[in-house]
């Protein structure tokens, strides 16, 4: 696959702007990736468009919002779950930051436990369809049989493949209008990361989306015994617009001061409030 040209003003700047993004990121502040970031012209332009799109959907969130709002107050969601909502997660803003509509059609990846899955599945339910793949075990099991969700529809993997060994795949649906994984990427290869954006990018419609939230390392530091489940943002951007996609925004709605990047992500200092970054990707 070509590689798009942003990609080239990505690495080139990020390799000079590697001291500021570091610095930044050191005090657990994602300010120090949005500063370096909105100086790449690929992402200052796509940001500009994004904003621009923003303001002229911005009525049409309501009712997703109305729905999302529901979703949160529903009878599957436990006392744990709920408690994360504004602290941690804030499902609306981030949902709404990812340009959700209650009439698309969405993939989550790894839907663990379906924290998520909760709250999609009742937005879309009836307007639009939600998808779950990779990892989907336990949302079967203790999510999809419960009353409102049987509408959700499992994707399934080849037989012998795993999320940590991802061979070339297919998603197995095609013009999707958007993609979601919130906390996954950390825990693939870059080989298994790089087929899986290609079946990303292979499954969404032209103008889909790919929301990207993970747990924030410091850029161009090398693997440790702390870092195993972070990952560098700047290289998550290189590799997905390796895909073919291109970076449409980025927010800070998930950085914490809390956290100042050198302890493993359960550590009992930042579990639950980690730096995490959040992207945006675009098909072409």
């Amino acid at each position: 696959m070509k590689t798009p040209n942003g990609f080239k003003a990505v690495t080139a700047s990020a390799a000079r702007l590697s001291l500021g993004v570091t610095m930044g990121l050191s005090l657990g502040l994602t300010i120090g990736l949005t500063t370096a970031l909105a100086t790449l012209p690929s992402v200052a332009s796509a940001q500009t468009q994004t904003q621009t799109q923003t303001q002229t959907q911005a009525d049409d969130f309501d009712s997703t919002r109305s729905k999302i709002e529901m979703a949160m107050q529903g009878a599957t969601r436990t006392p744990a779950e709920t408690a994360r909502d504004e602290i941690e997660r804030r499902p609306v803003e981030t949902l709404e930051f990812f340009g959700l509509r209650d009439n698309m059609r969405v993939l989550e990846l790894v839907p663990g436990a379906g924290w998520y899955t909760k709250i999609l599945a009742p937005t879309l339910r009836g307007s639009g369809k939600l998808y779950v793949a990779i990892g989907t075990d336990t949302v079967v099991e203790r999510v999809l049989d419960q009353p409102g969700f049987d509408e959700v529809e499992v994707l399934s993997l080849p037989d012998g493949m795993t999320l940590r060994d991802l061979a070339p795949l297919e998603l197995d649906v095609e013009d999707l209008d958007m993609v979601l994984t919130f906390r996954n990427l950390h825990n693939m290869n870059a080989d298994s990361r790089a087929h899986l954006n290609n079946a990303i990018f292979n499954s969404l419609r032209s103008g889909g989306l790919y929301g990207v939230i993970d747990h924030t390392r410091r850029h161009l530091e090398a693997d440790n015994r702390e870092n195993g489940r972070r990952l560098d943002p700047v290289l998550v951007i290189k590799e997905i617009q390796d895909a073919g996609f291109e970076l449409a925004d980025f927010s800070d709605l998930h950085a914490s001061v809390a956290d100042d990047l050198t302890l493993e992500v359960g550590h009992a200092t930042v579990t639950g409030r980690t730096d995490r970054f959040t992207l945006l990707f675009r098909k072409p």
